[in-house]
């Protein structure tokens, strides 16, 4: 077994998250991207009262901002989005899309902002510029034909990123058009999230806000990566180490933000070599370990209250809140009681002796929030990590009381808000009854297809038409070269953008490209510059406006465009008031309250509120909506089998310098890489059992026999602080290894963090 560390050792960069690295990582996003005047404008304004909500990530905003509220890959989103290059005619007549193919998603979406409507023309091999008019018109009537042929056909994805006032207006396109094909990005992180927890606690969400943190007597992470996916979190836990709490971290690798963070706005920190110590106790965890590491925890608070018992002195557990609020506890107790300290060890990769000491930490702090990402959720036992971490909560009676809970942290900036507006495959989560009472027509009422089964329709050909409201299909999905081949045949392509990228250089039948505002610029439309709203990881609705000037005047609105794609396709229906929306987004808030009055209740009136307006939660106020009417503990699992020693788990990674499938730069300084994403990181001892120098040249194969070679044989090995068996890649350059049906069991979320493979010197 490898020893764990209670003080955590540094990684490869000596320096902490933020510091003087982070402002100069900034200044050179800012002096790259052009436009610096601008940018420097826009951040005075981000996620500050009457500015706009980052377009990075979606964590929290604060009731009492401070005078910079943005973190480094913020501000590296804001200059991407604000930059001063243009992908105009003249770039799109000087390159073949075979020849944009060969481009990096760097060099791409470098290229600028898209200023025209586009669509392709497969004489020339290129992009040709046409006008809104004619681009609506075809649009309209390539949807249509396919609707009168088979509606199911076609499908409507949303990346995540879109207001919620446009993703209502989405969905209900979608659902007007007749499926509920509405797949998103949340497909592909914290879908295991929204299956796990309302069979557990009644809600598809986290329970914490922000003040949880002012209240909380110690912090337990889960495979997130605070300094890269959420820095800005990184100030409540500098608070929370600053009153003593223990911060307990579970991640295979150690990331700079989970060791050590100097804050940017602190002067003491910036002009000494003061910093904040993040982790107490760092536990590097096995890649697909964590189930086991959760039941190990778990197994030594029920013996430990079994133990107390005994011995008739205070319990560790909470027995009456077990009583009262939870269902399941002897049937998990039982199991916890049974579980093998030597399997447990074995699946974790850690000693029982690290575990017991997290647990004792667990066991001695009142209240405890259990924080997570998508190292859990992207697993094929995704949902039962979960569920595990909702177990560990359930036995102290940490939900629903301050400083406790679980919180799932969200990548894109409102992919959980486009779920509560009804982006969703299945109806059952959607308000159809209401729909049908509100525009007076019959919704679709079977399943939709969400990610995987859209991948695996454009495989076997059943999708035949895709609209793209933002983000980078081909290159987030699994299996990018079959699914890329496949898309080649499909009749329509339609994808709403405000940068290239490689989803948009892969011509898929009659191709289409709409440039678009992003969220950052103003929104000028008849009724007057428009306010748009957001959900933020914690279910609070934020107004965004618009601060910037649009990239060119051809540029439309997501809203304008949805509903002139409706108004092409769809026959006219005179309940549904796509003009009047388009005008004035208010009116659509109106609509959204309408269809949700418990939920968004005086909408246009409270959604500026400081902090937020809070989205209803029963499982914060201890009001559980299961099917038992209690909080419900759910045995795990089996641990995933031993497999065979050659086979090592690839869990894929962002960078420093990346957003999502948006890469700012080919460094990672965290990792200290420099000038490439083509590496895999690898612990020195398995470089050695394989023969392996640093910087050599290595076959990664997946070892998974399908009937399909999944190979990449450019990548360069690079020894790594992580644990035995795990290797790391980047995301998105390591998805073609991953199989389509390589996803959690019950989510259906691709499994990119344990993807098995083989590892071997590449051919001469």
């Amino acid at each position: 077994m490898d020893s764990q560390n209670t003080a955590p050792t540094l990684p490869p960069y000596p320096h902490p998250a933020g510091g003087w690295g982070s402002i100069k990582a900034v200044g050179v996003s800012v002096v790259r991207d052009g436009a610096p005047l601008a940018t420097v404008n826009a951040l005075r304004k981000q996620n500050q009262p009457g500015g706009f909500a980052c377009v990075s990530c979606a964590w929290a905003k604060s009731s009492k901002p401070k005078h910079a509220e943005f973190c480094e890959n913020g501000a590296k989103a804001t200059a991407w989005e604000l930059t001063d290059k243009r992908a105009g005619p003249d770039f799109f007549a000087a390159h073949t899309l075979s020849e944009l193919r060969q481009w990096s998603d760097l060099e791409l979406e470098g290229a600028g902002r898209l200023t025209e409507p586009l669509r392709y023309d497969p004489t020339t091999d290129r992009y040709q510029s046409v006008s809104w008019d004619e681009a609506f018109a075809g649009i309209g009537r390539a949807l249509a034909a396919q609707r009168a042929a088979d509606p199911r056909a076609t499908v409507f994805y949303a990346s995540g990123r879109a207001s919620l006032e446009t993703s209502y207006m989405y969905q209900l396109l979608a659902r007007l058009y007749g499926n509920n094909n509405l797949p998103d990005s949340s497909n592909m992180c914290h879908e295991s999230t929204s299956v796990a927890l309302p069979e557990t606690i009644g809600v598809p969400v986290g329970t914490v806000r922000l003040d949880d943190f002012e209240h909380t007597d110690a912090i337990f992470f889960f495979g997130q990566n605070v300094g890269v996916s959420s820095p800005r979190m990184l100030h409540q836990l500098q608070q929370a180490r600053q009153r003593n709490v223990p911060i307990v971290t579970f991640n295979p690798l150690k990331e700079v933000g989970l060791v050590h963070f100097a804050n940017p706005q602190s002067p003491v920190q910036m002009l000494t070599p003061a910093e904040t110590a993040i982790s107490t106790q760092y536990l590097q965890v096995r890649n697909g370990g964590d189930l086991a590491a959760l039941t190990g925890l778990c197994k030594w608070l029920i013996e430990a209250d079994d133990a107390a018992r005994a011995a008739q002195t205070a319990p560790v557990l909470d027995h009456g809140f077990i009583a009262e609020h939870t269902q399941g506890f002897d049937a998990f107790a039982a199991a916890m009681r049974a579980a093998d300290w030597a399997e447990i060890e074995r699946s974790s990769g850690l000693t029982r002796a690290a575990l017991e000491q997290a647990a004792r930490t667990y066991a001695q702090a009142r209240a405890v929030l259990g924080i997570y990402g998508m190292g859990l959720t992207q697993h094929r036992e995704g949902v039962a990590n979960v569920q595990m971490v909702s177990n560990l909560l359930l036995l102290r009676g940490n939900i629903g009381r301050p400083g406790a809970g679980i919180c799932p942290v969200r990548g894109h900036s409102n992919v959980q808000g486009q779920r509560t507006v009804g982006i969703t495959e299945k109806p059952e989560l959607a308000p159809l009854d209401k729909l049908a009472e509100l525009y007076a027509f019959e919704p679709p009422r079977d399943k939709g297809r969400n990610t995987v089964a859209t991948c695996e329709g454009i495989l076997d050909g059943s999708v035949r038409a895709f609209v793209g409201l933002g983000g980078n299909f081909l290159r987030a999905t699994p299996d990018t070269p079959r699914l890329a081949a496949a898309w080649r045949k499909l009749d329509l392509s339609v994808q709403v953008a405000t940068r290239l990228n490689f989803t948009h250089v892969v011509p898929g039948g009659d191709t289409w490209l709409l440039p678009c505002l992003g969220r950052i610029e103003i929104d000028q439309q008849a009724g007057g510059p428009q306010t748009v709203s957001v959900e933020d990881s914690t279910g609070c609705f934020h107004a965004s406006d618009g601060v910037a000037d649009p990239a060119a005047p051809s540029i439309r609105s997501e809203a304008a465009i949805v509903a002139a794609i409706a108004k092409a396709s769809l026959p006219p229906n005179a309940r549904v008031p796509w003009d009047d929306w388009v005008a004035d987004y208010a009116r659509v808030r109106d609509a959204i309250e309408a269809t949700w009055p418990d939920v968004f209740e005086g909408f246009n009136q409270r959604f500026r509120a400081p902090g937020g307006l809070p989205k209803p939660n029963a499982a914060r106020e201890r009001k559980w909506e299961t099917a038992s009417g209690k909080a419900q503990f759910q045995r795990p699992p089996p641990f995933p089998a031993e497999t065979d020693a050659r086979v090592l788990r690839l869990m894929t990674l962002r960078s420093d310098d990346q957003f999502n499938t948006s890469v700012y730069s080919l460094d990672d300084r965290f990792r200290n890489i420099w000038g490439t994403r083509k590496v895999l990181f690898m612990h020195p001892q398995d470089m050695a059992a394989r023969g392996l120098a640093d910087g050599d040249m290595v076959e990664v194969t997946t070892a998974i026999d399908d009937g399909f070679l999944r190979q990449l044989t450019d990548l360069r090995v690079v020894p790594f602080d992580l644990p035995r068996g795990s290797v790391g890649g980047y995301f998105p350059e390591c998805n073609p290894l991953m199989p389509v049906q390589h996803h959690a069991l019950q989510s259906q979320v691709p499994a990119a963090k344990n993807i098995p493979v083989h590892v071997a010197r590449a051919a001469a």
